[in-house]
């Protein structure tokens, strides 16, 4: 009904499957800020299905999509498999990662969802330190593979963060999901020695206490929660 409704609301501009469309996506955009979603389902809502009503007018060749879609699973491998999407670190946060393996002096570091190397690659770059980068999704992996064949310090593996045994790290950081720090909660408590750090960018772990929390003065206002096993 609230689809109807906002259908005749619409500018008459607006005729036939235009307006239904557009009408679809502000009755979808406004239940998802109802519901309480997460900010950025607001303008998929909103423009999903006109900008499917746009792209049928263009009349694209059917080999385009099935390309599209297969791109995207190479780089959002982990979403495909129930894992976790792709996420960037800014460069502000790779300077305050350095700081922070400098104050632990630590030898061993881990990326976890190590993605294209955002964190990984300067952190070998900048220190002798050993980095181990563990990325599943088959484009990224790639891409990061590529950025750190010149770094004999850093080593980049194709696997699931699940499979990363964290004993032999003294730093770990992961940008992830919330969906997963409940269960990576569990394997960090489980593997990582006394004494070392584990930093989770953006999500905390559910029920952990934190040793710090770093702020970020970055576009996303990241924070780095810390913890000391």
């Amino acid at each position: 009904m609230l689809t109807i409704a906002l259908a005749w609301m619409l500018p008459l501009v607006f005729h036939g499957a235009w307006r239904l469309a557009l009408a679809q996506g502000a009755a979808a955009a406004l239940w998802s800020g109802i519901l309480r979603q997460p900010y950025w389902w607001t303008p998929i809502h909103l423009l999903f299905l006109p900008t499917a009503i746009a792209l049928l007018t263009l009349q694209l060749p059917s080999w385009l999509y099935l390309l599209i879609v297969l791109l995207l699973a190479l780089v959002f491998w982990g979403t495909v498999k129930g894992d976790v999407p792709l996420f960037l670190s800014s460069t502000a946060v790779a300077d305050a990662l350095t700081v922070i393996v400098d104050r632990e002096n630590a030898g061993a570091f881990a990326d976890l969802g190590a993605g294209v190397g955002s964190v990984a690659v300067p952190l070998a770059q900048r220190r002798a330190l050993k980095v181990d980068a563990w990325e599943y999704a088959p484009l990224p992996w790639l891409i990061i593979l590529w950025r750190c064949r010149k770094l004999p310090n850093a080593t980049v593996k194709r696997a699931s963060l699940w499979d990363c045994d964290l004993a032999r790290y003294d730093v770990v950081f992961a940008f992830l999901s919330p969906a997963v720090m409940a269960k990576l909660g569990e394997k960090v408590r489980r593997e990582m020695r006394p004494g070392s750090l584990f930093i989770s960018s953006s999500f905390p772990i559910p029920d952990w206490q934190t040793e710090s929390i770093v702020q970020i003065e970055d576009r996303r206002r990241t924070k780095l929660f810390c913890y000391r096993v």
